[in-house]
């Protein structure tokens, strides 16, 4: 999958996501279930289904040749993600998406049908670590916070077919439309630069703001500096 959008002409933007943590718990397949529409398959490990808060950086946000825009192109990103399938192919299903630029909610939830909600957000380094929290402000919309400090402790090789590459490999997304048309978004990077990380949850309301129960295990912890990646245009997919 990954090969074939590196070689597909026709991205449209590109974006680089830096101090990215990926923190996964196994979560309950019928919970999931009630969440996602039923268009798409809940993808598993093991018979075992995943549940991925992801808080991370997004800098350099701009169309193809097209400079970065001051102001609009740097923001904060907090995900709520599960993986599915969709007609066989994998993939990611966002569940919520917090962001602290205006603009990029709008243009997000308008263009690309994702469930954006504006957020004060905040990162600060200390003592070598990420001090990244998130309050949700959207209107009309259920209170979630967040508040974790994370760092990473070194690099770490995948194995194809491992559970860290099966959960952090994946090169596109999809939603469903108010409309109740399916849209996929494809994106490329090169393999994901990962080190083992540690994380202290202070406050960690995102999956219990979208009903979404995790198990009481400690996660399972990843970190990247930095990733560059091309995003291709939002098709339908349903016809």
């Amino acid at each position: 999958m990954a090969k074939t959008a590196e070689k597909r002409s026709g991205w449209v933007g590109r974006q680089q996501w830096q101090q990215l943590l990926f923190a996964h718990w196994p979560a309950s397949e019928a919970n999931l279930r009630e969440k996602i529409p039923p268009e798409f398959k809940i993808d598993t490990f093991e018979g075992k289904s995943w549940i991925g808060v992801v808080p991370f950086v997004m800098s350099a946000v701009r169309f193809r040749g097209l400079p970065p825009l001051p102001g609009v192109s740097n923001f904060l990103e907090l995900n709520l993600r599960t993986y599915v399938t969709y007609r066989g192919n994998p993939g990611v299903y966002f569940f919520s998406l917090d962001a602290n630029q205006p603009i990029a909610v709008w243009a997000a939830r308008l263009f690309f049908h994702l469930p954006y909600f504006r957020s004060r957000m905040r990162l600060e380094f200390e003592n070598h670590s990420i001090h990244y929290r998130s309050h949700r402000a959207h209107s009309g919309q259920t209170d979630a916070r967040f508040d974790c400090t994370y760092r990473g402790q070194g690099a770490i090789e995948t194995t194809a077919g491992d559970l860290t590459e099966w959960l952090t490999e994946r090169y596109c997304f999809f939603t469903k439309a108010p409309s109740g048309a399916i849209y996929r978004g494809d994106i490329f990077h090169n393999k994901w630069p990962l080190q083992a990380a540690e994380a202290e949850f202070h406050v960690n309301a995102i999956a219990s703001s979208a009903g979404i129960r995790v198990a009481d295990v400690p996660p399972l912890l990843h970190y990247s500096e930095n990733l560059d990646v091309k995003v291709w245009k939002m098709r339908r997919v349903d016809r």
